[in-house]
């Protein structure tokens, strides 16, 4: 349903009952708080927890309005312009893939999201070590993606990743032999 679709049933409703309030209805239908001016924090916190997408109706929505959004759905953060990083901390720790949605995520934040999920790392330029580690000792076929982005993982992180999941030796193109040998500890036929 379109917004002046929307607008012009909220209308109807609110001509043949004098009682009706918008405000009243943000609880079960949350995209209506786009049509109050200058909402309430409480009404804002009303739509969020009922539809954390929501937040792409609210104007200027509070660190705390914004918590809420993506504290029921990580992904939320797409919509809210210059998250802190407080925020974006608690979108990556709930979801890691929610990174995508983040311009230029700090490393406390990278870091997070890959400790939530390894394939998080997917949607991170340029990784340092430290994120690449994090990354594959959460899922060890993490590195296919560190090496889908160019990088030659280090032998660290070769170990680290084939140490989580033996397997994953199939994605390094000449793994080191201290690699080799690990994996065929591991049980893999190399």
């Amino acid at each position: 349903m379109n917004k002046s679709t929307l607008k012009n049933i909220v209308d109807k409703i609110a001509s043949v009952n004098p009682k009706y309030r918008l405000e009243d209805a943000v609880s079960m239908k949350p995209e209506l708080i786009q049509f109050i001016k200058n909402p309430s924090e409480e009404l804002q916190l009303v739509a969020v927890d009922e539809d954390g997408y929501a937040i792409r109706y609210i104007k200027n929505p509070t660190e705390k309005v914004q918590l809420a959004a993506v504290n029921k759905y990580a992904s939320s953060i797409y919509y809210i312009q210059n998250p802190t990083e407080r925020v974006q901390l608690a979108a990556v720790k709930q979801n890691g893939h929610a990174i995508q949605f983040i311009k230029n995520p700090t490393k406390k934040v990278q870091l997070a999201a890959v400790k939530e999920s390894g394939y998080a790392i997917q949607f991170i330029k340029n990784p340092t070590e430290k994120v690449q580690l994090a990354a594959v000792r959460e899922d060890g076929t993490a590195i296919y993606f560190i090496i889908q982005k160019g990088i030659i993982p280090s032998e660290q992180v070769q170990l680290a990743a084939v140490n989580k999941y033996a397997s994953s030796i199939q994605y390094i193109q000449n793994p080191t032999e201290e690699v080799k040998n690990l994996a065929r500890e591991k049980g893999v036929n190399i």
